[in-house]
């Protein structure tokens, strides 16, 4: 392996080491041993989640391969993932929020560890069964844990701002060092150990049943709105009337849509952008190194909302701007390097470059996660959280299911360009958030103001 993927990877440990360990009490928030404990808990089970789903992903797509099926036949596989968490995803969310979250979350591993078991069978149908349980299961991991952990901590009464510290180390675990060791430790089980591309699936499926004892021996159920006089149609008109009315809603899901579907998208296209001539490429090292790349977002963002001047609303709109150009790079080395017409051999010069700005990506993604996840517990109602967060998961799919079907028409560089330009437009729906939101609490403060002048003038009058 060339020594420039090792500078690059100990180059960026470096930094995450260093920001880690000189955290000081500017950058930390005092909380007690009963969040601390309720937090621990939470990010166990998180972990062990998402151990489970990155556990699948090294492997996925060349076990289809080993059954026979070529990249139509993929692709469709794909789709009916991505297809399926869009249609069926607001359901059980809206089941979520009626039902129960706690519940919620249990459904999602015994859906997952389904689909996992589908894995062994190498008929079409059978697969595809998986890909749809699959799809569920997806909508149910990025909604049902994160409106029960909002849910439990305010009704626990803890401070508001001790969210960002959960969002942040669940993200820094859950995203960042789980995910490269589950890289590894599947890599390990398939190649080294030869236990072929099955085993991460089997493994995955031991971690959520893990994950599932945890839940049930120490969670409590909450829910959104268990009124027994709603029914699911109630509650689609009732979210879609939420979206609609608030405009802060409406701007951060628009927003989530538009960040999310650029990064899906960016999976699908940087082994073609770093490999345009067969170069051959390390992945699972190269993945690694995105993950790496990702803790180091989250840790920035960790100490950027440990300062409860500096607004997320704020920060955000410059994250978006970084992020746009960094997918702009495929474009620009282009025209500035001179591109090579020789098959296989090592990374390019600008490989090399659009490496850097995809490691540069990952970051902004690191800083993304938990920052959305601390607006969406500011901005979104209670009753209908899960229902209202896979809302904003259905353009994201109607996205990603047109790019896959589509990925072979347009050239690399006009897909990585649609990417940038989303990414610029979600930098200037961040802004208009943040004028909304300013002038929200403006107003807010005004009126609680004249209110506190009437009381005071009122004895007076008698």
């Amino acid at each position: 392996m060339e020594i420039f993927y090792f500078i690059v990877f100990g180059a960026i440990s470096l930094v995450v080491a260093a920001l880690e360990l000189s955290k000081n009490n500017k950058d930390r928030i005092n909380t007690t041993s009963a969040f601390n404990s309720f937090k621990n808990n939470y990010i166990v089970v998180y972990s062990l989640m998402m151990a489970g789903d990155w556990l699948q992903g090294p492997y996925v797509y060349f076990l289809y391969t080993t059954y026979g099926f070529g990249k139509g036949d993929i692709g469709r596989l794909f789709i009916a993932g991505f297809g399926s968490s869009m249609l069926f995803g607001t359901i059980v969310g809206s089941l979520a929020d009626k039902q129960g979250r706690k519940r919620a979350c249990i459904t999602y591993c015994v859906t997952y560890i389904l689909s996992c078991i589908t894995k062994h069978s190498p008929q079409y149908k059978v697969l595809m069964l998986g890909r749809i349980l699959g799809g569920i299961a997806t909508s149910l991991l990025f909604s049902a844990f994160e409106s029960w952990l909002v849910a439990e901590h305010n009704k626990r009464g803890f401070d508001q701002q001790w969210l960002s510290l959960t969002f942040s180390k669940a993200i820094f675990l859950g995203n960042g060092l789980i995910a490269i060791v589950a890289g590894l430790f599947a890599n390990l089980l398939a190649d080294t150990l030869g236990f072929g591309p099955v085993a991460p699936f089997d493994a995955a499926a031991c971690f959520l049943a893990i994950g599932m004892a945890i839940i049930l021996s120490s969670w409590t159920e909450n829910y959104g709105d268990p009124s027994e006089s709603k029914d699911l149609l109630t509650q689609f008109k009732g979210a879609a009337i939420a979206i609609a009315s608030d405009e802060k809603i409406a701007l951060l899901g628009a927003i989530q849509s538009l960040f999310e579907g650029s990064m899906y998208t960016f999976v699908f296209l940087w082994t073609p952008a770093l490999s345009p001539n067969d170069e051959d490429i390390p992945h699972g090292f190269i993945f690694a190194t995105f993950m790496l790349s990702s803790m180091l977002g989250s840790s920035i963002a960790s100490r950027l909302m440990a300062r409860p001047t500096l607004k997320v609303e704020s920060y955000m709109q410059v994250v978006f701007v970084i992020s746009s150009v960094t997918l702009m790079l495929p474009i620009i080395t282009t025209f500035l390097v001179p591109p090579s017409n020789v098959k296989g051999g090592g990374i390019s010069f600008g490989g090399c470059i659009q490496l850097f700005g995809f490691c540069t990506f990952e970051a902004c993604v690191g800083l993304f996660w938990p920052s959305i996840m601390k607006m969406r517990s500011q901005y979104i109602p209670e009753e209908a959280r899960s229902t209202i967060m896979n809302f904003f998961r259905i353009p994201l799919n109607i996205f990603v299911c047109i790019v896959l079907y589509n990925v072979n028409a347009f050239p690399i560089t006009v897909m990585f360009g649609m990417c940038s330009i989303f990414l610029f437009m979600a930098s200037i729906l961040q802004r208009r958030l943040l004028v909304v939101s300013e002038s929200h609490k403006s107003r807010s403060s005004d009126w609680t103001a004249m209110k506190e002048r009437v009381s005071e003038e009122e004895p007076l009058n008698i």
